[in-house]
């Protein structure tokens, strides 16, 4: 099933609770593009191979071909995102709950992006609205497990795989260019990790633009009074509106995230942000092709801590690890825990 653009716009102006919908969800898309796409350039800037504003520039021209492309060749990830809860029974008290997860996701969002803590956006968006899920259904019986293990399986992936390919990859490099003048591959790796950002700004709208496209797609079916539907098409109206509001949320820029991850925790050379660039881009690949709806934050920093670790164990500030450690860990029960408040609050008030 799908909704075409004119339904859409018609529905929109006669429903009021499709209006809220909305615009909550597009909030949550900027809010993503605003504080998770700043990992993907974060590399770049600190190890001043590009200017800010240019690869800012280019993480928002990225982030709009992934989420568009990626899309229109393989929208699993999505599928997943709406399967893994179930909001199903009245559907108005289901689109309350969702709202209030979104209110949520966007609360969690700022605190971390305010406290400068690449939190995963990913993680919250599922934390939310799962815990949504679980207020509405009265228990666990909202959370699909066959889909939410594919969540398990994506954490896992996103920071073993992203610490591993992180170390295995700058390796290999440093094996290759070992002999060569380290003055001469100045400017190769220069140019090479500003294609390696645009490759993570691409795979980051690949992965996260078509989680919130599934949750955009619940949020109309609930509109419309469908809480029933299994199966959809994501229209590529839709894929245009949120590949345009997340690249508008990346072009706001996140110097705090930046800081963090690129400067921070590891200090670069630009052969080292190259290799953390392109084993994120690995990792993200083959996530996005399988399915997993796997964190873009979490394969970044690992990438980058395993590229550090390659060095030596005490080239990564390990205090700023242990600050994203437990932000990470926290994600999930406090989003979670907000959503299924929220979502009990809006209930009992709408």
């Amino acid at each position: 099933m799908t909704i075409t653009l004119s339904s859409f716009l018609s529905e929109l102006m006669r429903n009021p609770p499709l209006v809220i919908t909305t615009l909550l969800t597009l909030g949550v898309i900027l809010v993503n593009g605003w504080t998770d796409a700043p990992n993907a350039i974060a590399t770049a800037i600190s190890t001043r191979s590009i200017k800010p504003r240019n690869a800012i520039i280019i993480a928002s021209v990225f982030n709009f071909l992934g989420v568009f492309v990626m899309t229109m060749v393989n929208s699993s990830v999505a599928e997943t995102i709406y399967n893994m809860v179930d909001f199903g029974g009245d559907p108005d008290s289901a689109l309350v709950a969702l709202c209030a997860a979104l209110f949520a996701i966007v609360l969690w969002a700022t605190a971390a992006w305010w406290f400068g803590i690449p939190t995963s956006e990913s993680h919250a968006l599922i934390a939310g609205i799962s815990g949504a899920a679980i207020a509405l259904q009265g228990g666990i019986k909202g959370i699909n497990f066959n889909e939410w293990v594919k969540v398990l399986y994506g954490l896992v992936l996103s920071i073993a795989l992203g610490f591993i390919m992180g170390w295995l990859v700058v390796r290999i490099v440093e094996i290759i260019f070992g002999r060569v003048n380290r003055t001469k591959t100045y400017s190769f790796f220069k140019n090479a990790q500003i294609l390696g950002s645009a490759g993570m700004a691409f795979m980051h709208g690949a992965q996260d633009g078509q989680k919130f496209m599934g949750v955009f797609m619940l949020g109309m079916f609930l509109a419309k009074g469908q809480s029933d539907v299994t199966t959809f098409h994501i229209p590529s109206w839709l894929i245009v509106l949120c590949s345009l509001v997340i690249s508008f949320g990346t072009s706001i820029g996140g110097y705090r995230i930046i800081k963090s991850v690129g400067m921070d925790m590891v200090k670069l050379e630009k052969y080292q942000g190259f290799s953390a660039d392109l084993a994120g881009v690995i990792c993200l690949f083959i996530a996005s092709a399988t399915g997993l709806p796997v964190s873009t934050t979490h394969t970044k920093t690992t990438a980058v801590m395993g590229v550090g670790a390659a060095k030596r164990i005490s080239s990564v500030n390990w205090g700023i690890v242990k600050e994203m450690i437990m932000a990470w860990i926290l994600t999930f029960p406090g989003c979670g825990l907000i959503g299924f408040l929220m979502a009990l609050l809006f209930m009992s008030i709408f």
